[in-house]
């Protein structure tokens, strides 16, 4: 997988397409990554007890109703976001020498840019 924690990606399918968002976890194995304040579905729940809450006082429950929540999308379904050229680009390998060791890290592919993807 191509992207991580804390990228910048762009939608590519689904109803959310053209919109950008921070992944906030990504999940390798399963292959899908889940984006900030996209691909959100609406959840129904009840209210709960919260537990290990403070024994002063009654016990305190965390609200019901209907909550908003981020669902994961698979990674083929997103592009990470060049932070120089400003647009969705495929990322690339390259190797650089760091302290005498070689580190390989991520570029945008993009023409004339390739710059590194990690800050």
């Amino acid at each position: 997988m191509k992207v991580k924690k804390g990228d910048l990606v762009q939608m590519l399918a689904g109803k959310d397409r053209g919109k950008q968002g921070r992944i906030l976890d990504a999940q390798p194995r399963n292959g899908r990554v889940l984006v900030e304040n996209l691909n959100v579905a609406t959840r129904h729940q009840k209210p709960q007890p919260i537990r290990d809450a403070s024994r002063m006082g009654g016990t305190q429950m965390s609200p019901g109703g209907r909550i908003q929540k981020p669902m994961s999308v698979p990674v083929g379904n997103v592009m990470v976001v060049c932070p120089v050229c400003k647009l969705p680009t495929r990322v690339g390998y390259s190797t650089r020498e760091v302290k005498g060791e070689t580190v390989k890290v991520r570029v945008c592919k993009r023409e004339g840019c390739g710059q590194e993807l990690d800050q």
